[in-house]
């Protein structure tokens, strides 16, 4: 099975107050071609840095994904990386004019609606996909951090998180297909108190 890669028609904005920094920014989610996966480019800064998606530029975990590049950073970044996933788009360009993306309602639903709104565009190259042959884990004692990935046939996704608080308890998901991100997943709010 082939599967086309995915941009977006066209560019749409969202803007608002950094959850963290407080910080209005301005963020257009732009069409990029293919092969080009998520990009965020800082345009306030001078030289417009870009910092790629990627989980080798993560430098924070800490009540958001913080990733930094070519001297720059950018935070609270997984609503609208998640948003890109679950809508199943490959490449897109984002222009950021701040530190912090925004945090509009507390979920990556306001992205999907811009997505939605943007519309889709298929593009000529194929998708790669990671596919995994056998057990993976990962752990970080000192955070209480656990993860684990098995082969499967299917698509299927289960999180549980604790915060060890009697404010937020134990949060739960899960997800069989991505379809179902938008719907299910993406309305989801995080609740966030201080570290």
């Amino acid at each position: 099975m082939s599967v086309k890669q995915v941009t977006l028609k066209e560019e749409i904005t969202v803007e608002g107050p950094g959850l963290h920094t407080g910080v209005n920014a301005r963020l257009t989610l732009k069409p990029a071609p293919e092969n080009h996966g998520y990009k965020f480019k800082r345009t306030d800064v001078n030289g417009q840095p870009i910092i790629d998606a990627d989980v080798d530029n993560v430098v924070d975990t800490s009540r958001g994904t913080t990733l930094s590049a070519n001297g720059v950073k950018v935070s609270t970044t997984e609503h609208v990386l998640a948003a890109l996933v679950g809508m199943e788009v490959d490449n897109v360009l984002i222009e950021i004019d701040g530190p912090e993306v925004p945090i509009l309602d507390g979920s990556a639903f306001p992205f999907v609606n811009a997505i939605q709104k943007a519309g889709l565009r298929e593009q000529e190259a194929t998708r790669s996909y990671f596919v995994i042959t056998e057990n993976l884990t990962y752990e970080e004692p000192a955070r209480n951090v656990e993860m684990l990935a098995v082969p499967s046939p299917d698509y299927r996704i289960t999180v549980m998180v604790d915060y060890n608080s009697p404010v937020l308890g134990t949060q739960h998901a899960q997800m069989h297909k991505i379809t179902e991100f938008k719907d299910e997943i993406s309305k989801m709010q995080n609740i966030c108190i201080p570290a």
